[in-house]
């Protein structure tokens, strides 16, 4: 059974406008390990995984009811990849949590769907 559903799309130019005018905006984006393997990346990518972050957090509060907010920040919500490059949510620690990210060359989608165990 389906607990929740959220879904999130962002522009890439408004995160890159966003970090180009202020690069600690990662900081509040994504946790320590997330921005390690952010400075791994070009600069194209760094856009792209930080819009897709950003998406996937926004779609994962959603979904799990809250939104961002007082009860849950971006802080509280890491992602991590597979040996296969699949992204999944290691925290906070929520069984049945499916996570999908993709990117056009304008835009960032991500979708999780929280099911009931």
């Amino acid at each position: 059974m389906i607990k929740g559903i959220g879904m999130d799309i962002v522009e890439l130019e408004r995160i890159k406008q966003t970090y180009d005018r202020n690069p600690k905006f990662k900081n509040r984006i994504l946790t320590p390990s997330e921005r390690e393997r952010l400075e791994s990346l070009s600069e194209m990518r760094k856009i792209e995984y930080l819009a897709g972050r950003f998406a996937a957090k926004e779609a994962f509060a959603k979904a799990y009811g809250t939104g961002i907010g007082k009860d849950l920040s971006f802080q509280d919500i890491e992602i991590v990849t597979d040996d296969r490059g699949k992204p999944y949510i290691v925290k906070p620690i929520e069984k049945g949590v499916h996570l999908t990210i993709t990117h056009s060359s304008q835009h960032a989608l991500a979708q999780v769907i929280i099911e009931d165990r």
